[in-house]
């Protein structure tokens, strides 16, 4: 992957190609303000203005770039000092206005996941649901949108996608025909062979499953696909498009003579993405994620769950009042959340404990243990539990977080850890109000989230712009500024020493995880028979398991399933190693203080200090404390270095699955050798076949070799972080200064453009100064206002 990628200031777009590109079309006051409208009118006050400080933005930036463009189009030979300006006012220019909250809802079937969200978005039954069943089959994605139709587009595996998945299964089925027929009626228990089975009569018709990978191959399939690999669906209404929708997202079922009635594409289905027109309760840039299960068979979809996953930056990990104090199928969903704080963008995880209406009071009143007031009816029984659920899971919640992240991870400040929500009674309201049902404090809490990153966006993009309109004014100026070219060589030598400098804290931060990275070796070494063993033995014994475990093999240590809890040998056999690397591990990638391991703290650091000696150098050498050319210096050292976070971001997924990722690839040969085992006693002969595999790989130096790679990995990422700043910064400075050779030519005026830009970044102060205010104002009248009176007792 390439190391510039989504870097501030790399991008390269050809000049001519765009020398007339016309301004972003402004949006219609209408819509803007029904964008709004899930908004309190305090907070839609807010970002009405953030909105127009960035939309004035854009025109500026917009209206610079044709002058600059204009000016440089007879121009044989463009600076160099122009390209970059002009490269970097396309960027933001293009860069886009809405940068989407994706909140993923984690849970194992029947939780309640798709109840949630149709509570959420005020639509009773618009995501298929069932208290008996699975319902949602694939990852859904729901969203609200500027359009007046609802909407949702139905992904499809490519052919070769297909193809891979249909070898698989062709595979798993395979070999059944030397066994007794005791034993094959165990088989029909397993549960990879019946998915299997069921996905080749879905798509190709009755007796599939006894067809071979070529035969199936030549075969025509039941239903039409198209050539798009998209299916795109449309209603006015919501019902209308739910009917519509219900076949491609709901586990289809066989009838009486096991065919199936509705879609017959349904096992090609990758993800569905769902748009709702302009909605009062979800605002337009909320993405809400309904992800089934803990993966799935086919490749692509099981990567699309991972990545799905560390694409949220929050994740509900979602578990009904039944389940929630134990099984293994909810602690495996909250360590994947977990995992997605280390190696994603997920920065808050919350319990959505659902179903807390559903109560039977004798039971609750005989098994009661808390509280000496006398319990009065259902409804004072169901808060009653709720309350003590939340405490007791906050409690657990958060020392199983401080036992994995970092002491200054966000979500460990957080108010709320636990929600207790009842869809039903939202409905309903037959036992409780609509606030303590807590669907509303859900839809807060996505409001905020959201107010909060449009507030955090906006400032970045107008102090970015006003930075960049600085250097394009600075085109037409330079050169008038005395003992310039003694500022540039002092801050050059100083932005030297102070790189050599970051390098070395660099090293101190990674230095962190080593001590910690050795002793889960060596637990890893110790334990990895261990752990191997429990992975493969079921208490059924060989029953039921032989397909699964061929599964596993199939898919080179993991099989995801939608019903089953997912196993990964890999992950499992190196756990011993996340276990003393996790809290450390979380620490460099966290916003912890300069002076510990966190690396962002330090970049930070970096880049305050190189504005300061900015500032120093031009006072003492005659610059004017307010010069454009200063000012210029400080936002673009704000942009380059803060374009580092992305990168660091992206890189931290693949530092971390390093671990399992070297571990897969050294047992690779060894899962292939067992999936090719069939016939009598074949189960106990690939158990075999991995254990020796595993044993002969630790001893020869499996879990060193995850170490080194690890290490490596980390030493690329500092590698590319040096470079970016030692690329960048040379850049900025030689653009910056009036001694460079052929850098500069006179522009267009662009005084005008500077001016507006200026007033718009002095408004950031005053737009946040207005939000405080208001906030203010609206918690005074909320204090004033009478409280709301309880729902009668039922």
């Amino acid at each position: 992957m390439a190391e510039t990628e989504d870097f501030v200031g790399q991008e390269s777009h050809p000049v001519e190609n765009d020398l007339f590109k016309e301004p972003m079309k402004k949006r219609r006051r209408s819509d803007r303000d029904q964008r709004f409208q899930a908004f309190p009118s305090v907070e839609q006050s807010a970002l009405k203005e953030y909105e127009k400080l960035e939309s004035r933005t854009r025109r500026v930036l917009s209206n610079t770039y044709q002058k600059v463009i204009q000016s440089v189009f007879l121009d044989d030979n463009i600076p160099s000092g122009v390209k970059y300006l002009i490269n970097r006012l396309l960027v933001l220019i293009e860069k886009p206005s809405l940068d989407p909250i994706y909140i993923g809802l984690l849970g194992s079937t029947g939780a309640g996941k798709s109840s949630l969200i149709n509570a959420i978005i005020q639509q009773a039954m618009f995501l298929p649901v069932s208290g008996e069943s699975i319902c949602s089959s694939c990852i859904v994605q729901v969203s609200s949108g500027c359009c007046d139709q609802y909407e949702a587009k139905i992904h499809l595996l490519s052919n070769q996608e297909w193809k891979e998945e249909l070898k698989n299964l062709t595979k798993l089925l395979r070999g059944t025909e030397d066994l007794g027929r005791e034993v094959e009626d165990a088989w029909d228990k397993d549960d990879a062979v019946e998915e299997a089975i069921w996905k080749l009569q879905m798509f190709y018709g009755k007796g599939a499953e006894s067809r071979n990978y070529e035969e199936l191959l030549r075969a025509k399939p039941k239903g039409k696909i198209p050539t798009s690999r998209i299916v795109t669906l449309k209603a006015e209404e919501a019902g209308e498009l739910s009917v519509k929708l219900d076949p491609y997202i709901r586990t289809q079922r066989r009838d009486c003579n096991g065919e199936s009635a509705t879609s017959h594409i349904w096992p090609l289905i990758k993800h569905v993405e769902v748009t709702l027109p302009k909605s009062e309760l979800i605002p337009e840039g909320v993405v809400l994620v309904d992800i089934p299960g803990t993966g799935d068979f086919n490749s692509k979809r099981d990567e699309m769950w991972k990545k799905t996953i560390d694409k949220c930056s929050v994740i509900w990990v979602i578990s009904d009042i039944e389940r929630v104090s134990g099984g293994r199928a909810h602690e495996d969903l909250l360590n994947e959340s977990i995992k997605a704080c280390q190696r994603g963008f997920c920065k808050d995880i919350a319990l959505v404990v659902t179903k807390t209406d559903r109560l039977h009071l004798p039971e609750y009143l005989r098994e009661r243990k808390v509280g000496n007031q006398a319990i009065q009816s259902e409804r004072e029984a169901v808060l009653e539990r709720n309350e003590t659920i939340k405490l007791q899971r906050n409690r657990i919640l958060k020392e199983k977080l401080k036992r994995k992240l970092p002491a200054d991870s966000k979500v460990l400040e957080a108010a709320d850890l636990v929600y207790t929500v009842s869809a039903q009674e939202y409905w309903q309201q037959a036992l409780l109000a609509e606030e303590e049902t807590e669907i509303p404090k859900l839809r807060e809490y996505i409001r905020k989230s959201l107010l909060d990153k449009n507030r955090r966006r906006v400032t970045k993009y107008v102090t970015e712009a006003f930075g960049l309109l600085l250097l394009t004014d600075s085109f037409n100026t330079v050169g008038n500024l005395p003992n310039e070219y003694l500022y540039m060589s002092g801050l050059r030598r100083f932005v030297e020493e102070k790189i050599q400098l970051l390098e070395k804290t660099i090293d101190q931060c990674f230095a962190h995880i080593e001590w910690p990275l050795q002793e889960g070796v060596r637990n890893a070494k110790i334990s990895s028979r261990r752990i191997l063993n429990g992975c493969l033995v079921r208490s059924k014994g060989n029953q039921g398991f032989h397909q699964t475990l061929k599964a596993v093999c199939l898919k080179n240590g993991i099989y995801a399933s939608r019903t089953l809890a997912r196993i990964d040998l890999n992950e499992a056999i190196t756990q011993p190693i996340y276990d003393h690397i996790d809290p450390i591990f979380g620490g460099i990638f966290s916003t912890g203080n300069p002076s510990g391991s966190a690396l962002m703290p330090h970049i930070d650091a970096f880049k305050h200090s190189l504005q300061e000696k900015m500032t120093e150098i031009g006072i003492r050498n005659g610059w004017k404390y307010d010069s454009y050319k200063k000012s210029f210096l400080i936002q673009e050292i704000s942009a380059i270095l803060g374009g580092l976070e992305g990168h660091i971001l992206r890189r931290k997924r693949r530092i971390y699955e390093s671990l399992t990722t070297s571990v897969q690839n050294d047992l690779k040969s060894c899962y292939e050798e067992a999936a090719q085992i069939s016939g009598k006693k074949a189960c106990e002969r690939m158990k075999d076949v991995i254990r020796r595999g595993v044993d002969r790989q630790v001893a020869e130096g499996m879990f060193e070799r995850a170490q080194e790679r690890m290490q490596h990995q980390f030493q690329q990422l500092k590698n590319g972080i040096t470079e970016k700043v030692k690329g960048s910064i040379s850049t900025m400075l030689t653009l910056a200064s009036s001694q460079g050779d052929g850098l500069y030519k006179e522009l267009t005026d662009v005084k005008s453009e500077y001016k507006e830009m200026e007033k718009l970044h002095r408004s950031l102060r005053e737009v946040a100064e207005n939000a405080v205010l208001r906030r203010g104002m609206r918690d005074f009248l909320l204090r004033m206002s009478p409280s709301k009176a309880a729902p009668p007792h039922m």
